[in-house]
């Protein structure tokens, strides 16, 4: 069984983020906030990732948003964001990627999700749809969304 785990927000994380692709503005913050000793070894930390020996080879972020900024599920709810999910190179195709979605869906919230160019494959086999596109609230992106038993996608009025 692939072990999940959150990520403890500390140095050692931080340098092994910069061997991902997306390695980019959260972690620069989150890297100010240690040499400002804001945040060491933080538990509520939104990154989770899957290590292999020492080192960490796959990872995402994942971010509960309350209910009133919902527009996309029906009933109206608390969801998870789910972003930046990478797999280094080296462990692509072996299954991490697929453990990290399956975790997310484990806490049985709607997930929204914006794929990288390519991706759309991976999400679908993982149950995501795309979301109907809806100008204002998508902002030019274009997110995919898995249901729980439960929930709907949001209709939209127009």
């Amino acid at each position: 069984m692939i072990k999940v785990e959150r990520l403890l927000i500390n140095y050692k994380t931080l340098e092994m983020f910069k061997r991902f692709k997306e390695y980019g503005h959260q972690e620069l913050s989150m890297l100010e906030d240690l040499q400002n000793k804001i945040v060491e070894n933080n538990s509520e930390s939104p990154f989770y990732g899957i290590y292999y020996g020492n080192n960490l080879i796959a990872r995402m972020s994942l971010y509960e948003i309350n209910k009133k900024y919902d527009y996309y599920f029906e009933p109206q709810q608390d969801y998870l964001t789910l972003w930046k999910l990478e797999v280094l190179p080296d462990y692509q195709g072996r299954g991490y990627g697929k453990r990290l979605v399956e975790f997310a869906k484990e806490f049985r919230l709607p997930i929204k999700t914006n794929p990288r160019i390519n991706s759309h494959g991976f999400w679908e086999k993982m149950g995501f749809q795309k979301a109907h596109y809806e100008m204002e609230r998508d902002l030019g992106e274009n997110p995919l969304i898995w249901l729980p038993e439960g929930v709907q996608e949001k209709e939209i009025i127009k």
